[in-house]
């Protein structure tokens, strides 16, 4: 039992992005959605919290209204095992008003922070060889999405 979960406070979208997290990563899905009733800071029937998993690791989400937002302090990390996982990942994420950050990172449309790396991406920039690691992470500060070859081919000096 996950004793520790992310609580995530969106203005008025929690429903939707939770909705939108689960179609994209795998054994995710919807647990519960609380909603505000009449006389309430939302409208009536608006989903005031939702509890969601994502690919195992249960997320609490709020429509608490606009005095939050979300910053590049918290995000998701997401290991993929491939650059074709890590291109879908990347593009579900950043569509529809997403946008691309530095070295793996985005923001969904809501502004939410997420991390996409690829396995072998770990691999290099920990490589036992200190020249072919430094080449991996100089490579992969020039990126936005991280391209696995092109990041193989720096480590190798290519």
């Amino acid at each position: 039992m996950q004793t520790i979960s992310p609580f995530l406070w969106f203005d008025d979208q929690a429903e939707q992005a939770a909705q939108r997290y689960v179609e994209i990563f795998p054994n995710s899905r919807i647990l519960s959605v609380a909603r505000y009733g009449e006389g309430a800071p939302q409208p009536a029937g608006t989903a005031m919290s939702v509890s969601f998993v994502l690919d195992g690791t249960e997320v609490q989400a709020l429509n608490g209204g606009p005095m939050y937002s979300f910053t590049e302090a918290f995000s998701f990390v997401v290991s993929v095992p491939d650059q074709a996982e890590c291109d879908r990942v990347w593009d579900a994420l950043t569509a529809d008003g997403g946008e691309p950050g530095r070295c793996g990172w985005l923001k969904d449309r809501w502004g939410l922070s997420w991390q996409i790396i690829p396995d072998r991406l770990i691999e290099l920039i920990r490589d036992p060889d200190p020249d072919r690691a430094h080449r991996a992470v100089q490579a992969m500060l020039e990126m936005r999405k991280i391209d696995i070859a092109a990041i193989e081919a720096a480590a190798a000096g290519s």
